[in-house]
């Protein structure tokens, strides 16, 4: 066994959704001890930090139900099976945002809450944005308010609380940091 490492001796699962599916493990821990495991397994994510050519990050607000109140947010979306994620990050900047990057790159992967769940998000730097004419239609069900900010607006965001998310604020960050060079 590997150090630290939880084997399996039994799994159920109490809900398969459209986004997530809740398990409970039964595990063995390191030393010989059982445990439950409450875990949401979740198929990962895209997010995308787009930037204007007047170095905005472009943002969108909507109303997060788990939270009960509206954030701002980078621009993302959840990964279809078989999806590969730069393509689901491309048509998530375009549906979302109306937007289109002549310049996509890969930036890191992160798990968002390892402690129960398997979220992985892949974030992308998107430059050299241009409108779209007629963009692709996003979810039927998400109403977004769209934002264009500077460096400094997103940090006054991020203060007061406007930009609650780990992945906005870590794209504040790197922006910040990118800016700089």
């Amino acid at each position: 066994m590997k150090k630290f490492e939880e084997r399996t001796i039994a799994s159920e699962t109490l809900y398969n959704g459209k986004i997530i599916e809740l398990r409970v493990d039964d595990v063995e821990l390191p030393d010989g001890k059982r445990a439950k495991r409450e875990l949401i397994k979740h198929p990962g994510a895209v997010a995308i930090i787009a930037i204007t050519d007047q170095n905005e990050l472009v943002l969108v607000e909507q109303f997060r139900k788990a939270l009960e109140r509206s954030i701002i947010e980078i621009p993302a979306g959840k990964i279809e099976p078989g999806e590969d994620p730069e393509k689901t990050a491309i048509r998530e900047l375009e549906e979302e945002t109306g937007y289109r990057a002549n310049e996509f790159t890969y930036v890191q992967s992160f798990a968002t809450s390892p402690g129960f769940a398997d979220e992985i998000i892949h974030l992308y730097l998107a430059r050299s944005l241009e409108k779209v004419e007629n963009p692709a239609a996003g979810d039927e069900d998400e109403f977004i308010n769209l934002q264009e900010c500077t460096i400094e607006e997103t940090e006054e965001m991020m203060k007061d609380g406007r930009i609650f998310d780990a992945k906005t604020a870590f794209a504040v960050l790197f922006l910040k940091e990118l800016l700089k060079k």
